[in-house]
């Protein structure tokens, strides 16, 4: 139960797939669930209340947000969803599609008002395409390699920002033991770095995912890079 103020997490992992005849359309996501636990007792520890929901259509991602716009906020709302993807969009445990750009106009201040200056903090542990990121040498004169990405523009409602597993058009990757973006996530909620102003924290887990993880098997050396939009207008700490 939250407490009067308290700040808001809702946390949306998809691992088994089907579709409406019953056919199994996507794969199932090993590792997904524990990773999301691990991440919501993160975010307990951290006074948030946490609202994790496992295996959701597309209809029932959709009335999540809905119920959540309805609630009364702290400081901060912060929701990370894991499941498969493509560009724009996740995909419900029923294999149908939800637009990233409806769950965000369902928290904007024209349809939730109490929202309007609360920040909003999205983590898509999602594909955004087919394509493999075979990462590149960067030379340099001196200190760590950086990496860049260009991440492309959509429409985000004020007060909000959007952090992707990958670049556009490219895989995210997850193995048993969880994701790259998500382990990074995690790794930085649970050091020092959580007292950082969120857009340098969100800079760390871009080094952290691009500098040292690859993936391995199948995908052996393939890399994966982060990338977040925002408008937001002050520095926030959500977590510290």
């Amino acid at each position: 139960m939250s407490q009067p103020g308290q700040s808001r997490a809702l946390v949306i992992v998809n691992t088994h797939f089907s579709s409406s005849d019953g056919d199994v359309v996507f794969g199932t996501r090993r590792g997904a669930r524990r990773e999301a636990e691990q991440l919501s007792r993160i975010l307990s520890r951290l006074n948030y209340a946490v609202k994790l929901m496992h295996n959701q259509t597309a209809k029932e991602i959709e009335a999540l947000y809905q119920q959540e716009s309805c609630c009364q906020h702290g400081e901060y709302f912060v929701s990370i969803i894991s499941s498969h993807g493509e560009e724009g969009v996740v995909f419900g445990c029923d294999s149908e599609p939800v637009k990233l750009t409806q769950i965000f106009q369902i928290l904007s201040s024209g349809k939730c008002p109490v929202l309007t200056k609360i920040p909003k903090i999205f983590f898509i542990q999602a594909c955004r395409g087919g394509e493999l990121d075979q990462g590149v040498v960067v030379e340099c004169d001196g200190g760590e390699p950086e990496p860049s990405c260009l991440s492309g523009l959509f429409s985000i409602p004020p007060q909000t920002v959007v952090m992707f597993a990958c670049s556009p058009g490219y895989v995210a990757f997850l193995n048993i033991l969880g994701s790259m973006f998500l382990q990074a996530l995690r790794k930085v909620l649970e050091g020092e770095e959580r007292h950082l102003a969120l857009h340098r924290l969100l800079t760390r887990i871009n080094g952290e995912v691009a500098l040292r993880c690859q993936a391995r098997g199948t995908y052996e050396g393939c890399k994966e890079m982060p990338c977040f939009v925002t408008n937001l207008l002050q520095e926030v700490f959500p977590f510290s």
